[in-house]
């Protein structure tokens, strides 16, 4: 009998697919999810309080976006994906623990949109990588934005329905229309307040040194040159490394405590020489399989680490011959060359191996600006950052927090001429009553705030990620989890609210009922 082609095999392996397909949260229901204990799921768990606030709906149809064919093997749910994602920045998690508790815990299963507790694993924890592929910064963004989005939806509603109540008790004048009329032309002026600033996201990487790298580099290249050799084609004489006499050499460096220039100097040279030789040896190896047209074994990924060698040798042989601690996009790392460092003078940390991050702050919600390499003056992207706030909210914000660095003249004559407040010390110097103006210390905690949120508990301070682009996902990623934590902060303190209120409206009808 023929088998199940096209639609057909998508339907019957989505019914035989061990990972629930997405269901619309609307569906999900406590008293429904089924439990091998006797305990049922509790309304108060943060699992089930995030599961509620979250706008499912709107962020797994952007994920779902990406996958148009109707062959093949169907992709995984993306409330499955996307929630797994979730659970291990939240809990700041390896990619092989967040499978283990996933499986241990019903309150991450219901979180994910399962019906009823299962043991067996959501994906292999492999998968991840490929995930952090798929969901490429501006995705994870665009995902953070509709949470941003949804809450502000959210608001409206609740202030328009309040409105509506409060219409309905006030009596109909003339003095009443204008004034909704002038309310309502305000919202169209400069409101809300915009704190931004910049931080360093260090990569997961051993503290570099000249000599380390170096050491690196070398042995990479005999790796290479071990794995090019052929007897057949280059002969039964393999080519000669030294790389014991090279060990030794790094081995007697490190070891030393109190290490003098000259003898840094001495050292690297010797280890850049080392690295020439073998750099040598791989072209000569690689020529001879273009002699006898044979493909050699190297994959790309090895044809990278070429490359890499071969700058990191440029770049360290220009600097040890003109004797310069600084060069134009300097390597530090062989397996992640994209990592730069950059200098910021923080209290016992001079210079951070990382990228560089922008970031805006509105009413709790963080806003990844820019994301860069290569070190950049934070002064440059004000005016940008300012152009998304507009574009996000609809008008320019009414004041702009931000440090000492972002307060050019050109960013002061711009902002004057959009309307909108900086809070910040006059150039030159000033009046006694201009002093008013700049920033009081506690005015921008907020952000330094939540960089200490995202450092400490979300581990932004140590980007495990390797690849160039899943270290972008991973920090995105960060930040999407910052915004649903304050958006599961902002539902509690109005549920709280709410009951508040409904508890004091009952309190006042009892004791009107107990005067009668």
């Amino acid at each position: 009998m023929q088998g199940k082609t096209g639609v057909n095999a998508v339907k019957s392996y989505r019914k035989r697919a061990s990972t629930p397909a997405y269901v619309s949260p609307n569906q999900l229901i406590l008293d429904g999810f089924e439990t091998p204990f006797s305990q049922q799921l509790s309304k108060t768990n943060r699992w089930v309080k995030l599961s509620q606030v979250i706008p499912w709906d709107k962020i797994v149809e952007s994920y779902d976006r990406q996958f148009n064919a109707i062959e093949g093997r169907p992709p995984i749910s993306g409330r499955v994906v996307l929630g797994a994602l979730i659970i291990k920045h939240m809990l700041n998690l390896t990619d092989e623990e967040t499978i283990h508790q996933i499986e241990e815990n019903m309150f991450m299963q219901y979180f994910l949109g399962y019906s009823s507790f299962t043991n067996d694993s959501v994906f292999s924890p492999t998968l991840f990588v490929e995930i952090r592929k798929r969901l490429n910064q501006t995705i994870v963004n665009s995902i953070s934005e509709l949470v941003v989005a949804h809450q502000k939806e959210l608001e409206s509603k609740r202030v328009k329905k309040q409105e509506e109540d409060d219409d309905a008790n006030k009596p109909h004048t003339i003095a009443n229309s204008i004034q909704t009329q002038e309310t309502a032309k305000d919202s169209y002026s400069n409101t809300g307040t915009l704190i931004m600033d910049a931080t360093v996201s260090p990569q997961n990487i051993t503290y570099p040194t000249d000599l380390k790298l170096l050491n690196a580099a070398r042995e990479k290249s005999e790796a290479l040159i071990d794995k090019l050799y052929n007897k057949s084609i280059h002969g039964e004489t393999k080519v000669r490394t030294y790389r014991q006499l090279a060990r030794k050499d790094f081995l007697n460096a490190i070891k030393k405590k109190t290490k003098s220039f000259k003898e840094i100097y001495k050292w690297n040279g010797s280890q850049i020489r080392y690295l020439k030789r073998n750099l040598a040896h791989i072209q000569l190896l690689l020529k001879g399989y273009e002699t006898k047209a044979l493909q050699h074994k190297l994959k790309k990924k090895d044809l990278t680490y070429i490359q890499t060698l071969q700058i990191v040798y440029t770049q360290q042989e220009t600097m040890h011959r003109t004797q310069t601690r600084s060069i134009e996009n300097r390597i530090v790392n062989i397996h992640q060359p994209h990592v730069r460092p950059i200098k910021r003078g923080k209290a016992g940390k001079q210079t951070e191996f990382g990228s560089k991050l922008q970031v805006s702050l509105v009413n709790g919600f963080t806003f990844l600006d820019k994301l860069s390499w290569d070190n950049f003056n934070e002064g440059t992207e004000l005016q940008a950052s300012v152009e998304q706030f507009k574009t996000r909210c609809g008008h320019y914000p009414k004041e702009v927090l931000a440090d000492q660095i972002y307060c050019t003249r050109a960013n002061r004559h711009w902002l004057k001429e959009k309307n909108i407040k900086l809070s910040a010390k006059p150039l030159g110097r000033p009046a006694k009553e201009a002093l008013s103006n700049q920033v009081s210390p506690g005015k921008r905690n907020p952000i330094e705030g939540k960089f200490g949120q995202a450092k400490v508990a979300y581990g932004l301070d140590n980007i495990k990620a390797k690849l160039k682009d899943t270290s972008e996902s991973w920090i995105a990623t960060i930040i999407l989890v910052l915004n649903l934590v304050n958006l599961t902060r902002l539902e509690t303190l109005c549920a709280q609210m709410i009951d508040k209120i409904i508890e004091l409206l009952c309190s006042k009808v009892k004791k009107y009922w107990l005067s009668l």
